[in-house]
């Protein structure tokens, strides 16, 4: 999967959207959110499968690893303690699903990434 032209602003309407929707553990949590950002990103859905661990689960869409550091915007991240995907806002900070909508943090927290397209 590759980057659309347009990825940027499709990630900033998918950001904008989902800014005040709360966790749901069924509807919207942090794996629904990494797959809507991938699909913003790429265009496509990618096929990923439901395995044990939450790392596992990410690392079966075939997405390379990366260092958090090296994470660029619409990257998808992982944040320990507990687990949990987001999305990489700029060079500083990612995002996750939040009881009130998507909560702010700095890339520091994060223990992996997957470069996106």
């Amino acid at each position: 999967m590759t980057r659309r032209p347009d990825w940027a602003v499709r990630l900033a309407t998918l950001l904008s959207a989902v800014e005040t929707r709360p966790f749901d553990a069924h509807r919207w949590n942090c794996g629904r959110f990494a797959l809507a950002a991938v699909e913003a990103v790429t265009g496509e859905r990618p096929q990923v499968r439901v395995l044990p661990d939450l790392v596992a689960t990410a690392d079966s869409a075939g997405f390379p690893r990366i260092a958090p550091l090296r994470a660029r915007m619409g990257d998808i991240v992982l944040a320990p303690n507990p687990d949990r995907l987001g999305v990489v806002l700029d060079a500083g900070r990612v995002a996750f699903v939040g009881p009130r909508g998507l909560l702010r943090a700095p890339i520091t927290l994060c223990t992996i990434a997957w470069r996106i397209g």
